[in-house]
């Protein structure tokens, strides 16, 4: 986890790479059958919601989009995920390990983080993990509303094969009312084991 300072480029910073992966991540998703929607906002800094999330393949379409809008985006693993041999390589895809023991920390470390970047996305999945939940973590909408930066809502749906980039959401301050209309927005979306993506 950084101790608040710039995060580092990723793969998508090499102009070289870039169109690489764009090709790779365009074949790939017309192969299987899924579809993108929406476009991801001319914004520098914004905290991007990664929802529902139920397998372990949401990681892999989350990849997939990413390389095919050919953003630079940082996400928040836990900091099991970051072994060898592939310690490396989830860093240089945007990987920041977390380590959940310190919930306080982490946001305060994300926080500083964004005052230090010119531009900076985080991606959060609210959920905090694959498995089944009852309750939202709330982490990254502090992080958000103590950045001064919106959340993006992104999106998979199972059902429809699609997966992209919804509305814009600028938090209030009011955190009830704020997460209430974001599940709103989610209500829609089918995970792909959807009796693990509750958002009570």
């Amino acid at each position: 986890m950084p101790h608040g300072e710039e995060l580092n480029p990723t793969l998508l910073n090499n102009c070289i790479v870039r169109p690489v992966l764009y090709w790779f991540s365009t074949v790939s998703l017309f192969s299987m059958g899924w579809k993108t929607k929406g476009k991801m906002p001319d914004i520098k800094k914004f905290v991007l919601l990664a929802a529902p999330h139920s397998s372990n393949w949401d990681f892999v379409f989350f990849l997939l989009i990413i390389f095919n809008y050919s953003i630079s985006v940082h996400w928040m693993g836990k900091h099991s995920m970051f072994k060898w041999p592939f310690k490396g390589l989830l860093k240089r895809l945007g990987g920041v390990p977390i380590d959940r023991s310190g919930k306080g920390k982490v946001v305060q470390s994300m926080v500083k983080a964004f005052e230090k970047s010119k531009a900076l996305i985080i991606t959060i999945a609210p959920s905090g993990t694959r498995g089944k939940v009852t309750k939202w973590k709330t982490g990254f909408y502090h992080i958000a509303y103590q950045s001064e930066v919106p959340i993006v809502l992104g999106f998979i749906d199972y059902k429809q094969k699609t997966i992209g980039i919804g509305p814009v959401f600028t938090p209030s301050g009011n955190i009830d009312a704020d997460m209430t209309s974001i599940k709103a927005f989610y209500a829609q979306f089918s995970g792909r084991y959807s009796k693990r993506s509750i958002t009570d």
